[in-house]
Parts: structure tokens; C-alpha cells; sequence
């Protein structure tokens, strides 16, 4: 009896605890379809990397520097600083005249869709409204590129900051491939780290097809169709040559696309040269005139803090728990998908 007593009371306890969980989840799950019910929430971070910097320089010194010493110098920064702004206080007329540039850093990481580009629209329409023709853009890119029209909206986004006549810099430090580089070459500049990857202008697609197994296994397969090219090439159909003409001839025009969009953006570059698919490591791709400068991005925001402002922006989304959910599991697969891919090709570079 004793036995089953306790049998009893550590079911009654298991099932309390399932329960409870059930419970969180079930409300997890709800709010998660509150919020996804809500689109478009979000909010603006702002950082500024003056600030960030100086709070590193002043934390090292601590460290470095005789306790006189740096109280010295800490009471020669504050009488400094406490006589610019008694200046600006009594002469607010220059105030304006006297501010300073203000550099607007942004942050885009690619994937196969471009997925980001949501984000990088609100940071630049947020930039857009404050933003100064004196002041400048810069883009941290990194991408090996991906879907054509994912990233032709990308580049159009950054097209925007062109348009305002507001110069853009786009700072590569480690890849700016194919939809990447469609990205970078709307900017002014392209700045990118001596081992960076850069060009890949080409198309490519690939298409597994397993008409011949089903066909072994003597499973059919139909395609139905209204319209003569509606579907060139099909995963489980048999394929036929006048269809792969007609999906060599497409991919063969985006290529012309890609090649003209560029030309138009680099007149520099030697576009017949540069447009085999090749990719070239930011010092060779200097050399073509594929980038402007060999420099990583921290060095060149570390100069700009000496005689700007700079802001770090970016625009974070609200998810729900299913979209995080979501997004963690396609991550992981993206990225045993791109391991597997990388691993059949040449170490030395990135193929696109």
C-alpha cells in the first residue's frame, strides 16, 4: 500500500509538471500568433561607435596608465569638453554650421534569399529621413549571393541612398560574390579586405531530375501545361532538349542583365573580362577595378570616429515563436546544405 501510495503521489507530480509545460507552450504558441497576426513590428537599434570606442580606449588605459596620470588627463578631457559646450551655448548660431558629418553604418549578411532585405529597407528609409547630403552610408556586406530577384530588390534598396544623393560606401570583409556584388557596385565606393572574395558575375542553376528512376519503378509522372515554355525543365518529368534551349536561353539573359547592370554601375571595369564567373580576392580585384580600395571595414570606421559621428543602424524585427522557430530550423539546413555543397568544391574559393 505504502508503495502504491508513493507510485501515486510521483504520477500526480509527472503529470502536474506535463501539464505545466503544456500550458507554457500552448501560451507561447498563442502569443506567437498574436504577434504573427500583427506584421511589420519592429524597432530601430542606434549605437554610437565614437562612444563604444572611447569607452574601449578608457578601459585599456585604466588598465595601462599610473592612477595620477590617468586622473590627470581625465580632468584635462572634462575641462575640454565643458568649454565646447559653453562655446556652442553661447554662439547657437554656428551650432548647425558647425556639426559635424555623420556617418550611418549598416549591416547586411546574405543568404540564398536575401531573406535580410526586409530589415535593410527600414534601416535605410529611417536613415533617409535624417539624413544629410554631407553625410555618407556605409554597408557592411557580406554575401555569396543567391536568387536573382531576392537580390535585384536588395540592390534596388541601396539604390534608394544613391538616389538621395547621399554618398554610399560599401565595405566587403569577407564575401561579395554574384548577388553580392550586384549589391556593392551601386555604391560610390567598394572598399574590401586584402582576402576577400569578390566577382562571380555569372548565372547558375542546377536541377536534379529523377525521371529515370520513377521510370524504373514504372511510376508516371505528368507535367501539365497552357503555354509552350510555362515549364522548361521539371524535377521528376522527362526533360527535353528544346526545353533546355529555352532554360539556356533564359539563364543566358540574366546573365546579359547582370553584365549590363553592372557596366552601368562599374563603366570602369572591363566588363567582358570580369563576367566569366571568376572570383578574386580583394587585392586581384583591385587590380580589375572590381573595388576602390583594399581596407577591412574596421579600419575605415575607426578612421571615420576621428572626424565624424558614426551610427551603427539596424532595424530588428519582432518573430513570432513559430517564425523563430522556423528560421532556426532552415538555418540549419542551409547550412548542412551549404557545407555539403562547399565540400565539392575547390577549397581555395567559392563558386556561385
Amino acid at each position: 500500500m505504502e508503495f502504491l501510495a508513493q507510485y501515486g503521489l510521483f504520477l500526480a507530480k509527472a503529470v502536474t509538471i506535463v501539464v505545466a509545460i503544456l500550458v507554457v507552450l500552448g501560451g507561447a504558441v498563442a502569443l506567437g500568433s498574436r504577434q504573427k497576426r500583427q506584421p511589420g513590428q519592429g524597432h530601430l537599434e542606434v549605437t554610437k561607435l565614437n562612444d563604444k570606442l572611447d569607452q574601449m580606449k578608457q578601459k585599456l588605459e585604466a588598465s595601462i596608465l599610473p592612477k595620477e596620470a590617468l586622473k590627470k588627463r581625465l580632468k584635462q578631457e572634462k575641462k575640454e569638453k565643458a568649454k565646447q559646450e559653453k562655446q556652442k551655448a553661447e554662439q547657437p548660431e554656428l551650432l548647425e554650421k558647425d556639426e559635424r558629418k555623420r556617418f550611418y553604418v549598416l549591416e547586411f549578411e546574405g543568404d540564398l534569399r536575401a531573406s535580410k532585405v526586409s530589415t535593410l529597407r527600414e534601416a535605410i528609409t529611417s536613415v533617409l529621413a535624417i539624413a544629410r547630403p554631407n553625410d555618407e552610408v556605409v554597408v557592411k556586406l557580406e554575401s555569396p549571393g543567391g536568387m536573382v530577384h531576392a537580390y535585384g530588390l536588395a540592390a534596388s534598396q541601396l539604390q534608394r541612398i544613391r538616389d538621395r544623393g547621399i554618398p554610399l560606401t560599401v565595405c566587403v570583409d569577407k564575401v561579395a560574390a554574384s548577388g553580392g556584388y550586384m549589391m556593392a557596385c551601386i555604391a560610390d565606393r567598394i572598399l574590401a579586405a586584402p582576402f576577400a572574395v569578390i566577382g562571380s558575375i555569372g548565372v547558375v542553376a542546377q536541377i536534379p531530375n529523377f525521371h529515370r528512376l520513377l521510370k524504373k519503378h514504372d511510376i508516371d509522372y505528368e507535367v501539365m501545361t497552357a503555354g509552350e515554355y510555362k515549364r522548361t525543365m521539371t524535377i521528376f518529368g522527362e526533360n527535353t532538349e528544346k526545353g533546355r534551349e529555352k532554360f539556356l536561353q533564359d539563364l543566358e539573359d540574366t546573365h546579359v542583365l547582370f553584365k549590363e547592370f553592372v557596366a552601368e554601375h562599374r563603366p570602369q571595369v572591363d566588363i567582358d573580362e570580369v563576367s566569366k564567373g571568376e572570383v578574386w580576392y580583394g587585392r586581384r580585384a583591385l587590380d580589375q577595378k572590381l573595388v576602390d580600395g583594399v581596407m577591412t571595414s574596421d579600419e575605415y570606421l575607426f578612421q571615420a570616429c576621428e572626424q565624424a559621428d558614426v551610427y551603427l543602424v539596424s532595424y530588428v524585427e519582432r518573430k513570432s515563436l513559430q517564425q523563430r522557430f522556423a528560421m532556426a530550423a532552415e538555418g540549419a539546413s542551409e547550412r548542412l546544405l551549404m557545407r555539403l555543397w562547399e565540400g565539392l568544391q575547390d577549397s581555395r574559393l567559392f563558386k556561385h
